[in-house]
């Protein structure tokens, strides 16, 4: 009997063992899989830096205690032999290691996609161009043909990666380099077939295609070879914590792929952002693509602040800091074929848009317009794209506030995220289309001022009582710019558009930056009036006509007598050269000048100056001169106008046809109406080489409505007036600015030819 009970007791013994050491092997991995779980989710939370940081050390405590206690419980329930307390405790470890997987890598995955949209290095690319009826199809079917790059040593898609791919290509890395100042020398080089092979970043269709003469450069090109090289970005952070004053540039990309990675911006679309998270002040101002300003990577020579693009955001960011004398701190580039996902992905943003329009969607396709109504209203993607880069019927300050006006419906949208699918979704399209110098740990730590904001929604949900957001204008005026610079040797060599800011408002708007930066203190207004009966309205600032700008821009001297010329010379500094020759024209007459109408006066070399071609009165002229005589730029001009019916007078043997087009055939600027918008004959091309051609110009139809059927006919900006009719058209002013009698003399014969801007 005992020996049955003894090995009855035995056998027990060895089953509680095999139990004991069955529950042990699984606690063993319930173990580790809760060490594991608990560790990941501490370098998760730690990933967290600036957010919550007493919040996330008690989190952190709590982890270690609850696996701990865990462990602890565990191995007594096996000693203790309790079933039902091993069976709840394993359940229990492994859901709460599961949870701690789970919340930890939706921490990382944010942390990652973040990451992406944070970058330290940019992508450059250079190409191997070519017109696209060379027969060449390849790197090695060059040849020893000469290679065109750019001079400047600095410029890693124009000279850097250019000089790489010559050394890895032994076929052509002793070929004959020929150096330029700019990509547009580069470009005229090439079209004009003086070289035949020329390195252009690999997005040189984007940058160029705007230019008159290069509208058709995808089908006139053709690429041979490209490289691409990350290179670590040289534009370091602000320095800034997030709870300090900071600015961020935004910077529109127009590509035509979804990946911002390596895309080329066109700068058509800026925006500079000053942020104070202690005020939640922030200023806003849109920064016209046209506005004429000293551009950083093209030697300082003044132009469009669009073709700062060229030499990428570094050049971008340093030709916005010299003129405004604002640190940025941050850049962001933003695809625009993002902003429709972005949208998309919020449900829809609400706007009010401010006029009726049709516009292109996001693939640039006319035949697929999006047409949107005045009033408020809920924009998908592509609406909420076709508002921000809508210009046709309307400006360019107008549209920078319609791209606030959708910067605003996107912050007002985002507030109300509450889904974890949502936050992934703008992540990865923002990862996708957006391209930061911010750190992760920058980005996290707007945590805090977002969790403000939310705090602050409570009360309004006026996003510009939120943020305190006041929109900036820069105010200016337009001028026509000759755009070459005669001591650089630099330039398209085209009458460009350009917008002029007036210096007071660009003071003005620096001065508001400054102020909410805590660089400037603020200027206390004492008094204040107004009146019941009319509404108030609010001031912009930097809005409005200001005095004292002006630019000074080189007149055309030719049909004036050599005297203006030589007077306007001495008032101005320029050196003049006068070259007589053999002609019918009255005595004196100048024929021709060397440098183009219309250049800054700043961009001329002075000491070498301009030389002027005047008729001697005393015979006709030879046939070298008739030789010498090159085609007229006539973009710009009136179709009816006097510079082109001159022309046709003096140039008989030349058949020009003109071609109507219309406002609403391509989106051609209304305002052009009755101007010649292209010429299929390149200027300056001499007219001994077209005899026998025919030159099209095409021009806006200037009837296409009623309204500009009963208008009288526009005279020609251009027309040469006789110089003792005309108010000196050399020194126009501000419009409200009258001249000091003492400035210039006020006989008429002292009247110079040409134009100052205000």
């Amino acid at each position: 009997m005992r020996e049955c009970e003894k090995k009855g007791y035995d056998d027990m013994q060895q089953r509680m063992m095999k139990s004991n050491k069955g529950w042990t092997i699984v606690f063993d991995v319930l173990f580790l899989t809760l060490i594991i779980s608990s560790l990941y989710m501490l370098y998760s939370i730690s990933l967290l830096n600036g957010i919550e940081n007493k919040l996330r050390l008690v989190g952190a405590i709590v982890i270690v205690v609850i696996a701990v206690l865990l462990i602890l419980l565990s191995i007594r329930s096996i000693l203790k032999h309790k079933k039902k307390q091993r069976i709840f405790l394993a359940i229990f470890t492994l859901l709460y290691s599961g949870m701690l997987i789970f919340l930890a890598s939706n921490i990382h995955t944010v942390i990652e996609k973040l990451g992406r949209v944070s970058t330290t290095t940019t992508t450059y690319s250079a190409s191997l161009v070519t017109l696209n009826n060379n027969k060449a199809e390849n790197i090695d079917d060059i040849g020893s043909a000469s290679i065109g790059m750019l001079k400047d040593e600095n410029s890693i898609d124009g000279h850097q990666l250019p000089k790489e791919i010559m050394k890895k290509n032994k076929s052509i890395s002793n070929n004959k380099v020929v150096y330029y100042d700019d990509y547009v020398s580069m470009l005229n080089a090439l079209y004009e077939k003086e070289i035949e092979y020329i390195f252009l970043p690999s997005g040189y269709v984007l940058l160029f295609q705007s230019l008159e003469g290069y509208e058709h450069i995808a089908n006139e090109t053709k690429v041979l070879g490209s490289i691409d090289k990350d290179v670590k970005n040289t534009i370091a952070t602000g320095g800034n914590k997030i709870d300090k004053p900071f600015t961020v540039l935004l910077m529109g990309v127009d590509s035509e792929k979804e990946d911002i990675k390596g895309a080329s911006f066109n700068g058509d679309s800026l925006m500079l952002i000053t942020f104070n998270p202690t005020t939640l002040n922030t200023t806003i101002v849109s920064i016209p693509r046209d506005t004429y300003v000293p551009i950083s990577c093209l030697s300082g020579r003044k132009n469009k602040i669009t073709h700062a693009a060229w030499g990428g955001e570094t050049c971008m960011i340093s030709t916005i800091e010299n003129f405004t004398g604002i640190k940025i701190d941050y850049y962001a580039k933003i695809n625009f074929k993002g902003v429709v996902k972005l949208v998309d992905a919020l449900g829809g943003i609400d706007v009010d848009v401010p006029i009726e329009f049709c516009e292109q969607d996001s693939n640039r396709d006319f035949g697929n317009l999006i047409c949107l109504k005045k009033g408020q209203q809920t924009l998908n993607g592509e609406q909420a794209l076709a508002l921000s880069r809508h210009r046709k019927t309307i400006n360019d300050f107008v549209r920078g506030q319609n791209q606030q006006l959708v910067v605003k419906g996107l912050m007002n949208k985002a507030k109300s995220i509450r889904s974890i699918d949502t936050i992934y979704s703008l992540l990865d399209t923002l990862s996708n289309n957006m391209e930061t110098n911010m750190t992760t740990n920058e980005i996290l730590s707007f945590y805090n001022v977002a969790k403000e904001i939310l705090e602050k929604s409570k009360e309004t949900s006026n996003v510009d009582e939120l943020l305190g957001m006041q929109r900036l204008y820069i105010s200016g005026f337009d001028a026509m710019i000759y755009d070459y610079d005669s001591k650089l040797n630099a330039g398209t060599k085209l009458r460009l558009y350009n917008f002029v800011p007036y210096d007071g408002s660009i003071k003005d708007v620096v001065k508001a930056m400054k102020v909410n930066l805590g660089l400037e203190s603020p200027k206390v207004v004492k008094t204040f009036e107004f009146d019941v009966d009319e509404p108030y309205v609010e001031t912009v600032i930097g809005k409005g006509t200001y005095k004292g700008t002006k630019l000074y821009l080189l007149p055309n001297f030719v049909g004036y007598n050599q005297s203006k010329a030589i007077a306007y010379g001495k008032e101005y500094g320029i050196k003049i050269n006068v070259n007589t020759v053999s002609s019918a024209q009255n005595e004196g007459q100048v024929i021709s000048q060397s440098l183009h109408d219309g250049m800054d006066l700043n961009a001329i070399n002075k000491n070498v100056g301009l030389t002027i071609t005047v008729s001697d009165g005393k015979g006709g002229m030879d046939s070298k001169d008739e030789k010498d005589v090159e085609l007229p730029n006539f973009v710009g001009k009136l179709y009816n106008g006097t510079t082109l019916s001159n022309f046709l007078e003096k140039n008989k043997t030349i058949r020009i046809v003109l071609v109507k087009v219309s406002v609403g055939d391509k989106g051609y600027d209304s305002s052009k109406k009755g101007q010649i918008i292209s010429q299929d004959k390149k200027a300056g091309t001499l007219l001994e080489s077209l005899k026998g051609e025919t030159i099209t110009l095409k021009y806006i139809d200037p009837l296409e409505d009623k309204e500009e059927e009963e208008k009288p006919a526009e005279k020609d900006p251009d027309e040469n007036k006789d110089p003792d009719e005309s108010k000196d058209p050399d020194e126009s002013k501000d419009p409200d600015e009258s001249k000091d009698p003492e400035e210039k003399p006020d006989e008429k014969d002292e009247e110079l030819p040409g134009e100052l801007v205000p």
